[in-house]
């Protein structure tokens, strides 16, 4: 019965058009992953704050997705296009929490390392 389910979904799978991406909303999404990674890394190394670097790398990636489609939108093409700003904005999420989970757990370590050696 299992087997039936996972075939039949499958089968259907095909027909939907949710599962097309344009390229140019993966260009959307690398550039907010690159703003938000560099505001992240700016933020962090000036404050040392986790949170505070997290917030405001999501806050830069998503004001920029949005600014540029308002820009397209109301002033050049006449045309909003949502998904691109979602893409820009997953972007910055992606990247700002890869960072927020990799940045700054060295002290940690090097705590462990100073207690073993002691």
């Amino acid at each position: 019965m299992k087997f039936f389910i996972v075939i039949l979904a499958l089968t259907f799978t095909s027909i939907c058009s949710a599962q097309f991406i344009s390229g140019d909303d993966k260009l959307h999404f690398g550039a907010g992953f690159l703003i938000s990674g560099g505001t992240y890394t700016l933020v962090y190394s000036k404050t040392k704050n986790k949170k505070k670097a997290f917030w405001y790398s999501l806050a830069a990636s998503t004001f920029a997705g949005l600014s540029k489609e308002i820009y397209d939108g109301y002033i050049i093409e006449g045309r909003f296009d949502t998904g691109e700003a979602i893409a820009t904005s997953l972007g910055g999420l992606t990247a700002s929490t890869t960072l927020h989970l990799f940045v700054g757990n060295n002290k940690r370590r090097q705590m462990k390392h100073v207690a073993l050696v002691n």
